[in-house]
């Protein structure tokens, strides 16, 4: 089985386990994904779903968080960890959707990499999920999967493994992949523990490097 056969078949058997997969982070416009994927650098999703609710209660648009003071949003995304250079980020790109972009997130993948705060992960994450174009995520359970199931060998920088899985992977299937190896990776193929591979529905197709 070539790489690309084997990405071929973890697609198709990951859309039947996680059909709905999709974005655990919750948003519903652009900037709003822009912020949230800015604080979970080191945080759980599910915290920073918490914590964005008080920014934006205090802060509704783009405008408000752009003129915001930086003490002041550094004040409420403090439980999302490194607070003082999240919060900086987040003041700085909100000034530049507001200056440069009308106060939309712009659909450029290099526009977006310009961004304070923001890089690849980030830029295809919103390219995917807002835009819904082509795009692959690297996150930490991404890395590990790609890995563990010889989708990739040995590599572990975002970018490297990025570029190796757009060769094996059709365009328009990136994202939701990505989605979906996040969902298998927190309950099956799991990181802190032994993973569950008696109950993995890619057993017969893995390789299981480093398992």
């Amino acid at each position: 089985m070539t790489k690309k056969q084997r990405a071929l078949e973890v697609i198709e058997r990951l859309k039947k386990e996680y059909p709905d997969a999709g974005c655990t982070l919750d948003y519903d416009q652009a900037w709003k994904l822009l912020v949230s994927v800015r604080l979970a650098a080191q945080c759980t999703d599910a915290r920073v779903n918490v914590v964005v609710e008080g920014l934006y209660e205090k802060y509704p648009d783009v405008n408000a968080l752009a003129a915001a003071d930086v003490d002041d949003i550094e004040e409420i995304v403090r439980p999302c960890g490194l607070g003082r250079s999240k919060a900086r980020d987040i003041s700085a790109c909100m000034k530049i959707l507001r200056d440069e972009y009308d106060g939309k997130v712009p659909d450029d993948f290099d526009a977006l990499l310009k961004l304070p705060g923001v890089g690849r992960k980030s830029a295809n994450l919103i390219m995917g999920d807002v835009f819904g174009k082509p795009a692959i995520v690297t996150d930490t359970h991404c890395i590990r999967l790609v890995n563990r199931i010889g989708l990739v060998d040995g590599i572990k920088e975002p970018k490297k493994v990025e570029m190796e899985l757009w060769k094996i992977i059709p365009p328009e299937e990136g994202s939701d992949l990505c989605h979906r190896l996040v969902y298998h990776g927190r309950d099956v193929c799991t990181a802190r523990t032994k993973p569950y591979c008696d109950k993995c529905c890619l057993a017969d197709i893995c390789k299981k490097n480093g398992v």
